[in-house]
C-alpha cells in the first residue's frame, strides 16, 4: 500500500465516520410534516415492497441483505399499522406474500416527497452529475459493505 492509498483511506475512513454521524443526528427524515415521521427500517421495508411487492418474507430479507427473522419482527408493526397487507401466495396457498396496502403507499409517498426535498437541499448547488456520480458511488459502496466479510 502506498503512501497516497494510506491518505485517501484515512480520508475516506474519517468522512464516512462523520456522515454516520451526521446522517444519525439529522435522521436524514425529510423536511416539514414528515420530518422524522417513519423510522429507517420501515422506510427501507416499504421502499423494497414497492420494488419487489408482493413478495415473501425471505425474499424481502434477501432482498435487504438481512436474515428472515429481522423482516419479520420489522413488518410486524407495518401489518398492524395498516401499512403492509399479507396477500395469499397464489402458487402456494400456504404461503402468504406481502405488498404495500394502499394507505402504505400513500404514506410512502409522502416520506418519499419530504426526503427528496431535503436532499434536493443538501445538494442545491451540486450538478446533476454531481448528484448521479454520488448516488452511483454510494451505491457501489453500500454494496461493497453489504458482501465484506472482515
Amino acid at each position: 500500500m502506498t503512501t497516497a492509498d494510506t491518505d485517501v483511506y484515512d480520508r475516506l475512513q474519517y468522512q464516512v465516520a462523520v456522515f454516520a454521524r451526521r446522517a444519525e443526528q439529522a435522521r436524514m427524515g425529510g423536511v416539514g410534516d414528515q420530518r422524522n415521521s417513519m423510522d429507517r427500517a420501515a422506510f427501507l421495508v416499504l421502499n423494497r415492497l414497492d420494488w419487489t411487492a408482493p413478495i415473501g418474507v425471505k425474499g424481502l430479507a434477501e432482498s435487504m441483505g438481512v436474515d428472515s427473522s429481522t423482516v419479520t419482527r420489522q413488518v410486524a408493526p407495518l401489518v398492524e399499522a395498516g401499512l403492509v397487507e399479507r396477500v395469499p401466495n397464489p402458487d402456494d396457498g400456504r404461503a402468504v406474500l406481502l405488498e404495500l396496502s394502499p394507505l402504505g403507499r400513500k404514506r410512502l409517498e409522502e416520506v418519499r416527497a419530504s426526503r427528496q426535498e431535503m436532499i434536493g437541499r443538501l445538494t442545491e448547488g451540486w450538478t446533476p452529475q454531481d448528484r448521479e456520480q454520488f448516488c452511483e458511488l454510494l451505491t457501489r459502496f453500500n454494496d461493497a459493505i453489504k458482501l465484506f466479510k472482515p
